[in-house]
């Protein structure tokens, strides 16, 4: 064997070893970009190895390429330690926890919060009672002419594009029974929605609905807490 075969022989078998064990792109290769240290020693023991069967001369000259060797091929190899998919030699974040979201630099990716969930705005309530103006006659569900001009007033502000639904809710007092009040809410309202559909409200925008003496505003003990009790509620929405 020649003298540069035998000078070879030591470069090339560390180079094949270290390059088996350290070509992994995926970083699940111990020795990497990151351990060239351990790679150049590795690389020395195997070319001083090889090179001491010829001669202790040789054992060091061996030894000496085997490391600048291993140490080279463990450098140039771009492995991915923290497996984010980045390369070692891109990753600005190498120490990445597992299955976080990172960007092209190997960082975690920023987090937003979420969007609020929408919410629907609260309905505008308009509130008509017997303070004041009395709504229906007595013991009856017609509309009074004062009730029928407060309702007229409120036509345009009804009619307006951005009022999707007008709800017509009745309530009365605790005179009588409950089953009686509850009809004659019933009643009520549906004159109410019927006498703003008569003004040009379209059909379909209006609902009625009655709730008898179930939901009180204020006490029935007094005339002027019957009173307030006995109204009628536009909800729009």
């Amino acid at each position: 064997m020649s003298v540069s075969s035998k000078a070879a022989l030591p470069l090339l078998v560390a180079a094949s070893l270290l390059t088996g064990c350290a070509t992994h792109s995926d970083g699940s290769a111990p020795l990497n970009q990151r351990t060239w240290p351990i790679c150049s020693l590795l690389g020395g023991l195997v070319g001083g190895g090889l090179g001491a069967i010829e001669s202790s001369t040789w054992a060091a000259a061996g030894g000496a390429l085997g490391a600048i060797t291993g140490g080279l091929i463990c450098y140039a190899q771009d492995g991915d330690e923290d497996g984010d998919g980045i390369f070692d030699r891109r990753d600005r974040c190498p120490d990445t926890p597992a299955n976080t979201a990172v960007d092209h630099m190997g960082c975690p990716l920023k987090q937003y919060p979420a969007s609020p969930p929408a919410t629907e705005p609260e309905p505008t309530v308009i509130i008509l009672d017997d303070n004041g103006a009395v709504m229906f006659a007595f013991d009856s569900a017609e509309l009074t002419p004062a009730a029928q001009q407060r309702l007229q007033g409120l036509v345009e502000k009804l009619n307006s594009p951005t009022v999707a639904k007008v709800r017509v809710i009745g309530h009365t007092d605790s005179v009588g029974s409950d089953s009686y009040n509850q009809a004659l809410s019933e009643r009520r309202s549906g004159s109410v929605a019927e006498f703003l559909i008569g003004q040009g409200l379209e059909p379909g925008k209006v609902t009625s609905q009655g709730r008898g003496e179930s939901e009180p505003v204020s006490d029935n003990e007094s005339e002027e807490g019957r009173a307030r009790n006995r109204r009628v509620e536009l909800h729009l929405n």
